[in-house]
């Protein structure tokens, strides 16, 4: 029977793609270079840069490690990468100056913020074309993140100070939330409970209660607090701050910050390997990115990459 099992778990694995068996990849935009960045998350080292426009910015990594979406903002587009060849693959054009990318929790839908034009468009990742446009209340969206559970886009309006919550199924603006000066980074907790913006002006998070659509409180961070990225587990909540060149980590239980880790200059954007025992940290002036051992809440490392490093994906 066990040498049964084996030989099925053997045949079952022949058949999956190598992106699915590999180890988790962490992509890298930097909008200086027009490339993004491949890193091994397992050596920490850059395998591959892969062309990606002018200024690559936002992006979001499908489900089935075939397709990398990255926000081009000078052309206006929704470039389209192959991640199986690792090139250019096509491009989705979405408006003037997109910027923050996501995607849904089902891999259906990626969304992007456009900032010129006051809205967030959504391109159906089953045909890689635009599907619709929303528009938002809030002047210069930067960051739209579905909500764990797809029900809910929040797009941080950099010029508004608010946070507009769109109702994904109506495809309209439910409401307004009225938060610190030059909202930026947002993220979820895995059960989509609640909500975290960082405001980069007044150096805050503000925690939202996804229910009732209310503040719970808000938790000074450093200075020129920008990107949020949330443990798997949800007990942790990763603030960069651009100004201090740190790292601030939340305690979801207590809403604490709990430790302060140095990283490189004006770190931007986030993400957690699916494990949740690394954070990579894009530095964009510093050209790096950090490696956090989020267990130790200690930096073990820092990679280059391109010029300008905006954030980071992992899959």
């Amino acid at each position: 029977m066990l040498i049964r099992r084996l030989l099925t778990a053997v045949a079952v694995a022949a058949t999956l793609p190598a992106a699915v068996l590999a180890a988790p990849f962490a992509y890298v935009p930097n909008e200086g270079s027009g490339t993004v960045s491949v890193i091994d998350t397992v050596t920490d080292k850059v395998i591959a840069d892969i062309p990606a426009g002018k200024k690559p910015r936002g992006l979001a990594a499908g489900l089935d490690g075939h397709w990398l979406y990255v926000s081009d903002q000078p052309n206006n587009s929704l470039q389209l990468i192959d991640l199986r060849e690792r090139k250019p693959a096509g491009t989705v054009d979405l408006g003037e100056s997109p910027e923050g990318v996501s995607i849904s929790a089902d891999g259906r839908w990626v969304v992007a913020a456009v900032e010129e034009r006051n809205e967030i468009v959504i391109t159906d990742t089953r045909t890689n074309k635009l599907a619709f446009a929303i528009p938002v209340k809030g002047k210069n969206p930067e960051h739209a993140v579905f909500s764990p559970d797809g029900k809910l886009i929040f797009v941080s309006a950099e010029e508004g100070d608010a946070v507009d919550v769109i109702d994904f199924a109506t495809r309209k603006e439910v409401t307004q939330i009225a938060v610190g000066a030059r909202p930026r980074g947002i993220g979820f907790l895995p059960d989509s409970s609640r909500a975290y913006v960082a405001t980069e002006n007044s150096n805050e998070v503000f925690i939202i209660d996804v229910a009732t659509l209310k503040i719970i409180t808000k938790v000074k961070a450093g200075l020129r607090a920008n990107g949020i990225t949330v443990h798997p587990d949800g007990s942790r909540v990763y603030i960069s701050n651009g100004g201090d060149a740190s790292v601030s980590v939340l305690d979801t239980a207590s809403n604490t910050i709990i430790a302060t880790v140095p990283v490189g200059q004006r770190p931007w954007n986030m993400a957690i390997t699916p494990d949740g025992k690394k954070l990579y940290v894009a530095n964009g002036r510093s050209g790096t990115v950090s490696v956090i051992d989020t267990v130790a809440n200690t930096k073990l490392r820092d990679v280059a990459t391109g010029k300008l490093p905006w954030g980071v994906v992992i899959r």
